[in-house]
């Protein structure tokens, strides 16, 4: 008896809920598969489903082994279809929706290098600030910014991303430099609306809201923010890779460094398959590292 086979046939009953269910589904005899089922049990000396007329259960045995062996040959697959990549070159259209400010700096590059090492794929990359529904809207994969919650989806993580106070030296020099977060109150604030799709709140937490300091620009763009803050308009809360060009030529300067909030994540999301199609599996192992460790664009203002 092939134990994976009968693993599989005894995984098929318990989610197609009858022996003829589970072998219309595995396009085999519910003979057979009955036979793969006791087979299994004879050589585990347990009885892993309870029978009757009407319906099959699991007995408290066959629960936990329907646990584990769902688990094998969900990674039995994943391993043969890696492999089976290997022998063929992935093509077709990859769509991928992906966060604006972070595409427009940091995508075009990487697309082009996916594309001259995959030629025959084809690559859709749609920029949206909007969560995307992946599954309803037809893309492969999409990138998002900040601290997933769980869900039914598979997320990698790419690259940090960490988010600084920041302002230009002529701001600071003409309204102050803060050295404790309450200094904050007396300051012009640049507001980033976006920040809440990132999973935070409010970048203020350590402040009461009678501290909060004043919001004289608000906008969903980060760019928008980083040029009002350099033209010193105020202090700006943004992601270091909008920020760092700006950082590392002068432009702007760190805003109470040792508040840093904590660092968020840029995740590649794509929904769980049984058997990933080969294009997305390529575009997740190559962006996997891609930017560095740290982050090329952090690597310029470490010094400051």
């Amino acid at each position: 008896m092939d134990r994976i086979d009968a693993m599989r046939a005894f995984v098929s009953v318990v989610i197609e809920g009858s022996f003829s269910n589970a072998a219309t589904a595995m396009q085999l005899s519910p003979q057979l598969v009955s036979k793969y089922v006791s087979k299994l049990e004879e050589r585990l000396d347990i009885r892993l489903l309870n029978r009757t007329t009407r319906k099959v259960s699991l007995t408290e045995a066959g629960t936990h082994y329907f646990e584990h062996a769902q688990q094998v040959l969900l990674s039995i697959d994943d391993m043969e279809s890696k492999l089976g990549g290997f022998q063929q070159n992935p093509k077709g259209t990859l769509r991928i929706s992906a966060p604006v400010s972070f595409a427009l700096k940091h995508m075009a590059k990487l697309v082009t290098d996916f594309q001259t090492l995959y030629p025959s794929v084809n690559v859709d990359l749609q920029l949206n600030d909007r969560k995307v529904d992946i599954v309803e809207e037809g893309f492969d994969v999409a990138l998002r910014i900040g601290q997933l919650k769980s869900s039914s989806l598979i997320a990698k993580q790419v690259a940090p991303v960490r988010v600084i106070l920041c302002a230009s030296p002529a701001y600071l020099d003409k309204y102050g430099v803060p050295s404790k977060p309450e200094d904050l109150k007396n300051h012009r604030y640049l507001h980033y609306s976006y920040m809440e799709k990132y999973g935070k709140e409010d970048i203020y937490q350590w402040l009461d809201t009678t501290n909060q300091p004043n919001s004289e620009l608000s906008s969903n763009n980060g760019d928008l923010l980083v040029n009002a803050a350099v033209a010193g308009a105020g202090i700006a809360l943004q992601p270091t890779f909008i920020a760092s060009e700006a950082l590392s030529k002068g432009a702007l300067m760190m805003v109470l460094p040792d508040y840093e909030p904590e660092t968020l994540g840029l995740y590649a999301v794509y929904a769980h398959r049984k058997l990933l199609p080969h294009k997305i599996r390529c575009f997740i192992d190559f962006i996997e590292g891609y930017y560095g460790s740290p982050p090329y664009w952090d690597e310029s203002i470490q010094h400051l």
